[in-house]
């Protein structure tokens, strides 16, 4: 396979994380339960009405930058710290499809109308980050630190990231419990409910579906 251009592998990477982004919206919307990398800048979202999701979700997603830089040390480079372009694109992407979504008021009441909203954001979930490894380019920060925690300490990528999935889970059922006495969220937008289990669930064994799909139509650009 020949070379890719720097616009073909970034369109494309770029491609993912708006596919991505809207999951994230969709979810949101669905308003039964969101996947567990977004939970923490959602709850914080519904707390401080001032600052968006979008903007915690790029914040949030920052720290990871500085954790790897702990991690790698001297070891760490430009291409780590290039990773806020990406987030600062994907924050603002969720933000958009939030509001969005709200414009049209995408129904979000009816328990089978939640469930499929659920089910279609995490196809979509699957194909943005297939789309983001193939491009070669844009990563998230959150996606690499887990690549260079399992480098670095042996463990598998599946393990890590189910580690990282039940503690950001907890953390926010803590921070939804300290901020509206609710474990789900504000009262009024839940944040963890079934649809956050079947996401943490369900997105990994898609991804067995999509990806080949989308590798044969992207892989090869």
């Amino acid at each position: 396979m020949a070379k890719r251009s720097f616009a073909v592998r970034y369109g494309i990477s770029t491609l993912g994380l708006i596919i991505a982004a809207l999951g994230v919206g969709l979810s949101i919307k669905s308003n039964l339960g969101i996947a567990p990398l977004s939970c923490v800048p959602t709850i914080l979202g519904l707390k401080f009405t001032s600052i968006s999701i979008g903007t915690f979700t790029w914040i949030f997603n920052i720290s990871f930058i500085v954790l790897q830089a702990c991690i790698l040390r001297k070891d760490f480079k430009w291409t780590h710290a290039i990773q806020v372009l990406p987030v600062l694109i994907f924050g603002y992407l969720i933000d958009f499809f939030i509001w969005a979504f709200n414009a049209i008021d995408a129904p979000s009441a009816n328990y089978a109308m939640q469930l499929l909203l659920t089910f279609v954001a995490i196809v979509l979930t699957a194909i943005g980050i297939r789309l983001e490894v193939v491009g070669e380019g844009w990563l998230l920060p959150i996606d690499s630190s887990l690549v260079v925690v399992s480098q670095r300490t042996g463990a598998k990528f599946s393990f890590i990231k189910i580690i990282l999935d039940v503690s950001l889970v907890i953390l926010t059922v803590i921070l939804a419990l300290i901020f509206f006495g609710l474990f789900t969220g504000n009262g009024t937008t839940y944040v963890i409910r079934e649809g956050t289990l079947l996401q943490a669930v369900l997105t990994g064994l898609c991804m067995k579906l999509t990806d080949p799909l989308v590798d044969k139509v992207f892989a090869s650009k």
